[in-house]
Parts: C-alpha cells; structure tokens; sequence
C-alpha cells in the first residue's frame, strides 16, 4: 500500500487524515500478507481502524467487540502511549505517529 501526501492531512482533525505506521503482531499477520508493519492513515484511531479494515478485512472484528469499543484483551499504543489513558478510539493522530497492536497475554500457574 502506498500512501501519497496530501495537502488535506492534517494533525488529527475529526475527518482528515495523516500518514502513520502500524505495527501489526504475530497473531494478525495473516491479515496484512505476513507484514509486520503498515502505512496507514486517519485523523482518530477509530478513523484508522476503518481504514485498516478496508485494506486488510477482518481487522475491525480482531481489535474491536460487538459495541465498536476495542476489545477487552487487546492493547493499542500511540506512541508508547496506552490509548485507554488517552481517548480511546477518538484518539487522534498526527502525522508520522507509530500505533502498536498488542494482544494481551494471559497464563499462570
């Protein structure tokens, strides 16, 4: 996928878009052809969830519940930052941001 520069991005508005990179785990890699990092673009992080979904189908279904709100054992980062001590999905993005997906891990003794 490629994405071009647009004189519409902008840094997180509701309804724009910009250029940022996702880094896809091990358990989701079927989805994006085995890439374990995407270019992808939205103003939020619901707005690139969308996005993700259009260009790798199933992805909605593997982050977010039946609500719309991220799953309970699926972890996204901003930057380094847990979006649930943000704004959660209406989390907005600017230009050049890295989102990490990481699937919570469970076990014990």
């Amino acid at each position: 996928m490629s994405i071009q520069p647009s004189a519409m991005w902008s840094r997180g508005k509701e309804g724009t878009a910009v250029a940022v990179r996702v880094k896809i785990p091990t358990p989701l890699r079927g989805l994006t052809s085995e890439r374990d990092t995407v270019a992808a673009e939205g103003g939020t992080l619901n707005e690139l969830v969308q996005h993700l979904e259009a260009e790798f189908p199933g992805m909605r279904e593997r982050l977010c519940d039946d609500t719309g709100a991220l799953r309970r054992f699926v972890n996204v980062y901003i930057n380094g930052e847990d979006v649930r001590f943000l704004d959660g999905l209406a989390s907005p993005l600017k230009e050049g941001d890295e989102i990490s997906i990481v699937p919570a891990v469970a076990g014990g003794c």
